[in-house]
């Protein structure tokens, strides 16, 4: 009999990374040379371009079905109205508190301030035009009143909104829309509805990690990109740095400090006993990066070990781990606020309200996968004018901090179910 041999393949986020050295060679190379920046930009960078395209692509249609599943999702409500209710507004309270702190520490470190302004100055010229575009329309929305803004949320054709990415909160206005008119039919009427968007939130699922698949060879090309853009300057290297210890940091402080203090005011179960059970979680949420992998695991410890009722357990968690992704919303915060400040952006108080917005909204159409956030970040950038293709500035240092965000997330949805299992005995 003849052993077959088993093949070696490197992790997903281990080729991520070996794409951006790969890609950081290749653009050092080039710049030794006068002609390989021109065989770069036109042979290598459009393949990165690629990427963000098919990143964007997807985008739209993932957070479409994520939202309405979830949304359909919440027809439990009807049985559990009390305590679905309490549940969306600590949900929408963790999250705000989550990129409260990504906010205040991507303003207070400012990591990418590190990076000299000049080597990027042909893409602030790029998104310059995009802003100049962005406060004409601003300018025409002041002559019509103060409610104008409605007009920006509400679309008169879901088609045309769809296909833009930065009309992304037109798009999310329909979706909840329809999602709150389907919880008011009887679920036999729309299992039809059901059936379809489980079947192609599969698809999509598929498409999305086709395209992550591709990261790699995205990665390399737009790092390539990037270091003959920046023309070898190491500073964006020593901004990364700063940038990742900044979103560590950030997280540990949600996971470690906040989420115990709610759970020592609000809850039955001492600080102590929530970290020693949540541990196991947490080590595989980190290992997994994916909070869908993980929920057995997180049902089964918040209900034995915190002794959170099965009723509760089976209704919070899983929606939780479709909705509720308070690390996302903290990590995607200081990204979109160190690329805006590598970029030498400024950004308004308008447009960080609209990053704040986002970043919880699209949290709650992130796939729980890893790699996931990609997609969605992509469309809090262009939302705010920011060009995607400073996702490639991120992208290769990502995978340590997505294992990261997933035990925040799964930690946060075990804080709401043991808050609503004692909210009988203690209540906001």
């Amino acid at each position: 009999m003849t052993q077959q041999k088993k093949s070696f393949r490197l992790p997903l986020y281990m080729q991520i990374l070996l794409g951006m050295i790969v890609g950081i060679v290749l653009g050092i190379i080039a710049l030794q040379f006068g002609s390989g920046i021109k065989f770069i930009k036109d042979w290598i960078y459009p393949w990165g371009q690629l990427f963000i395209r098919l990143l964007q692509l997807i985008a739209v249609p993932l957070v479409i079905v994520s939202l309405v599943k979830g949304m359909i999702g919440l027809k439990d409500i009807t049985a559990f109205s009390r305590m679905g209710w309490k549940a969306l507004v600590f949900y929408l309270f963790t999250s705000i508190l989550a990129v409260s702190i990504g906010l205040s520490a991507g303003l207070l470190v400012k990591p990418g301030k590190i990076v000299d302004k000049t080597k990027v100055e042909h893409i602030r010229e790029a998104y310059e035009t995009v802003a100049a575009e962005k406060e004409l329309v601003a300018e025409q929305s002041k002559e019509k009143g103060p409610l104008a803004f409605i007009e920006d949320i509400v679309p008169n054709n879901i088609f045309s909104a769809a296909a833009e990415n930065g009309r992304m909160l037109q798009v999310i206005f329909f979706i909840l829309f329809f999602g709150l008119a389907a919880l008011t039919i009887p679920p036999d009427k729309i299992k039809p509805v059901v059936v379809f968007f489980d079947a192609l939130n599969d698809i999509i699922l598929r498409m999305v990690d086709f395209v992550i698949r591709f990261a790699p060879y995205g990665v390399t090309a737009l790092m390539a990109g990037i270091v003959v853009d920046f023309g070898g300057d190491i500073s964006i290297f020593s901004a990364l740095g700063v940038y990742a210890l900044c979103i560590v940091g950030a997280l540990l402080l949600l996971m470690f400090f906040f989420y115990p203090l709610i759970v020592h005011l609000f809850t039955d179960v001492s600080v102590k006993k929530f970290l020693q059970s949540m541990y196991p979680v947490q080590l595989f949420a980190f290992t997994t990066s994916s909070s869908a992998a993980t929920l057995p695991l997180t049902m089964n410890v918040v209900e034995k070990k915190l002794g959170v009722s099965q009723e509760i357990a089976s209704f919070i968690l899983p929606v939780g781990a479709t909705i509720n992704m308070d690390g996302t919303s903290c990590y995607q915060t200081i990204a979109v606020l160190f690329i805006a400040q590598v970029l030498g952006i400024e950004l308004s108080i308008s447009q960080m309200l609209v990053v704040v917005g986002m970043c919880i909204i699209s949290s709650i159409g992130t796939p729980a996968i890893p790699g996931g956030s990609f997609v969605i970040l992509s469309i809090v950038l262009t939302s705010v004018g920011i060009p995607a293709e400073g996702l490639a500035l991120i992208l290769g240092i990502d995978r340590p901090l997505d294992m990261l965000r997933t035990s925040v997330n799964v930690t946060g949805d075990s804080v709401i179910a043991s808050f609503l299992n004692s909210a009988p005995k203690k209540s906001l």
